[in-house]
């Protein structure tokens, strides 16, 4: 799991980086909470709609589509005793610790789901 490092150089602005992506702090702090949506079921639409120009949102809009996805297939499995609800529990935290890093400013590489988003081609 990777989490953002600021980086603060002299003279240029800060920036958060996640493995290769940088996004300028402006962005994150411009459209950390349109971001937020992206974790909030069919809402990740807005920041993927609305945000062309911020790779921070975009890049957690992403992300939350493939949640959402995941929530829509997994309602098929989420019936079956105990596997259904480890993994709509687990789901859900995903969900809630993405929110939370998200309103912190962090872009947090979710495993599977960032190499799912990379393929999205949106």
């Amino acid at each position: 799991m990777e989490e953002t490092k600021t980086n603060a150089s002299q003279g240029a602005p800060k920036e958060a980086e996640v493995v290769g992506r940088k996004f300028d702090e402006k962005d994150i702090a411009e459209n950390k909470y349109v971001a937020m949506l992206s974790y909030l079921g069919i809402l990740c639409l807005v920041p993927l709609l609305v945000k062309k120009e911020s790779p921070f949102a975009q890049f957690h809009a992403r992300q939350g589509l493939v949640i959402a996805i995941a929530w829509v297939i997994g309602w098929v499995f989420f019936w079956v005793p105990l596997f259904g609800q480890l993994a709509a529990l687990v789901l859900f935290v995903v969900n809630v610790v993405a929110l939370i890093k998200t309103y912190a400013g962090e872009a947090w590489e979710i495993p599977v789901v960032t190499d799912v988003a990379k393929k999205l081609n949106i």
